[in-house]
């Protein structure tokens, strides 16, 4: 599988517990794909919304190029449509509205056709002590590195 990350949303898998993951194509404009090919592409405090039946982006800030046409210039953060199959879609909903769920964008990729895709997830948020866990996780093997490298 070819495909070649742009963009990842870090603070998603910080905040949220992650349960399932879907690949959803996005309704771009002008210049934005090019725009997204530099890596000008920020996911960070994004977030999917269902509106009327249709997935929406929201949130997510993808910067115009210096060459672009200054008459067309695209929002930066506006609402950009995801593209998923109906199931995925009613799935999603339903999940999201019984169990308070949210759906966070993990990555912005190119897959192997060239095209751009945005990985979404469904989450459940951390409460502060899960977060606690991750950063003790996260320094213990820190810990446990330095004293494997020290060792050896």
């Amino acid at each position: 599988m070819g495909r070649k990350i742009i963009a990842k949303n870090k603070k998603a898998f910080f905040d949220y517990e992650i349960l399932e993951k879907y690949e959803a194509g996005i309704v771009l404009e002008g210049s934005e794909v090019k725009a997204i090919r530099q890596g000008r592409v920020n996911l960070k405090d994004s977030f999917v919304r269902i509106i009327k039946g249709e997935p929406f982006l929201l949130n997510a800030h993808i910067s115009y190029l210096d060459t672009t046409n200054p008459y067309f210039k695209p929002d930066e953060r506006r609402a950009r449509k995801l593209l998923l199959h109906r199931k995925e879609i009613d799935k999603l909903l339903g999940k999201v509205t019984k169990e308070g769920l949210a759906i966070v964008p993990l990555s912005i990729y190119l897959n192997d056709k060239n095209l751009v895709k945005v990985e979404i997830a469904l989450a459940r948020g951390k409460k502060l002590h899960d977060k606690r866990e991750t950063i003790k996780k996260r320094e213990a093997e820190r810990e446990a590195k330095a004293a494997i490298k020290k060792y050896l």
